[in-house]
């Protein structure tokens, strides 16, 4: 048996709920330490609206390959300017099928399994990022503050989607999800959170509709059911996964009871028919830290694609005492759908959250950045490189790419 500890000090975890086999729908996980989906916004611009995979985003996922373990990309648009974030790679054309393939080939070649993040942002994302085109959204409320462009949200408010473009949308996706296996991509989950446009329907302080997508919470989070049903239809319910962040207050959404509301969600999808059930639900931790971060990633975004505007404005919420993913958590395991959590988990909070029984998996994002040896150097102690934060969107190889393996930068 293995030492507790490792000669750099750090415990070794390879002997706990961390590193045991899991099967996810059809395939055999064995560990559970997932790559968060990061936006990087290192892909290449091959036309207006159209970002296409590169070489360099093939080597920074074989990197973060790893034996039996799960790798979400960064979000991925499902059509031409859903999203237009600068660098963000989509999957609707050839030219991005190709490329992605390219990554799901390096990944398999080192036994990992890749799932792929789709979104569409909805009223997140300014004019200029979608070559002019009104934001759209499920209402014509706009966020509070600034886009990363500096151009200020309420002088172009989002227009309202007619229920047709919603319908559309909604196929979009599983046209998507459909392109995503062609890509060679085991699965896919869906971005339902952090502000973003199906979160944009769900929260209450956001959608003021009044048809079938809006008013009372039945209709609200009919949007990402009818999307979870369609992405299931698509490529298989056991290889559909959808992320949701009840508590996180991004891009002004601040809904009035998410303990109450998402519950609902949550029975709705635990109580879905089986072949149109999701495998598993990913969830954001109610932490104050979560807020910074995505603060922090807006801030990133806006020294990139701007001279000098202030990126949007979060707010910054105090974490309210009782807020918990574990209700979440048991009302989905009743229907068999798989929990995966993120939020500021490290090398001493992931294991019993396992053992808890309070998650399946572990999302793990800024290690996963810095350490492309992330799943080898927990479960031997060892010790982490730090991650530069100023590199996180946008840019070259240095903060991508060339994060050394451990060994490289020890000496001998």
């Amino acid at each position: 048996m293995p030492k507790a500890d490792s000669p750099t000090g750090f415990k070794q975890l390879q002997n706990t709920a961390l590193f045991t086999p899991f099967k996810l729908g059809p395939i055999q996980l064995e560990h559970r330490i997932v790559q968060a989906p990061l936006t990087r916004m290192r892909a290449t611009k091959e036309s207006e609206g159209v970002t296409v995979p590169n070489d360099l985003n093939v080597e920074y996922f074989s990197q973060r390959a790893s034996k039996g373990g799960l790798q979400l990309t960064e979000a991925t648009e499902i059509a031409k300017f859903a999203g237009g974030y600068p660098g963000a790679p989509g999957i609707f054309s050839d030219s991005q099928i190709a490329g992605w393939k390219q990554v799901t080939d390096a990944v398999h070649a080192k036994g990992g399994y890749i799932f792929c993040q789709l979104w569409h942002t909805g009223r997140a994302s300014p004019p200029s990022f979608r070559s002019g085109q009104q934001p759209v959204s499920s209402s014509d409320i706009p966020m509070d503050g600034s886009w990363a462009d500096g151009t200020v949200c309420a002088e172009h408010p989002p227009r309202a989607l007619t229920v047709e473009e919603i319908q559309q949308i909604v196929k979009d996706f599983g046209s998507a999800a459909k392109k995503a296996r062609e890509a060679g991509f085991d699965g896919i989950e869906i971005h339902g959170a952090n502000g973003y446009l199906l979160d944009q329907f769900l929260h209450d302080n956001v959608n003021n509709r009044t048809d079938q997508y809006g008013g009372s919470v039945e209709n609200r989070t009919r949007l990402p059911l009818e999307v979870i049903e369609e992405c299931s239809k698509a490529i298989g319910a056991d290889r559909v996964g959808i992320r949701l962040s009840p508590y996180n207050y991004f891009q002004s959404t601040k809904d009035s009871n998410p303990n109450k509301h998402w519950e609902y969600l949550c029975e709705k999808i635990a109580t879905l028919p089986q072949d149109v059930r999701p495998v598993y639900v990913h969830m954001v931790e109610p932490r104050f830290d979560e807020v910074l971060d995505e603060q922090a990633k807006m801030d990133a975004l806006s020294a990139y694609t701007s001279s000098g505007g202030k990126g949007v404005e979060a707010e910054a919420t105090v974490k309210v005492k009782g807020n918990t993913l574990i209700n979440f958590r048991n009302t989905l395991k009743k229907g068999g759908v798989k929990f995966i959590a993120a939020g500021g988990f490290n090398r001493d909070n992931a294991a019993p959250k396992i053992e808890s029984g309070d998650a399946d998996l572990i999302i793990f994002g800024r290690w996963f950045i810095a350490n492309p040896d992330l799943p080898k150097r927990l479960a031997e102690g060892l010790e982490l490189n730090q991650y530069d934060r100023s590199t996180f969107y946008g840019g070259n190889a240095k903060g991508y790419t060339d994060y050394p393996f451990y060994g490289q930068n020890v000496s001998a």
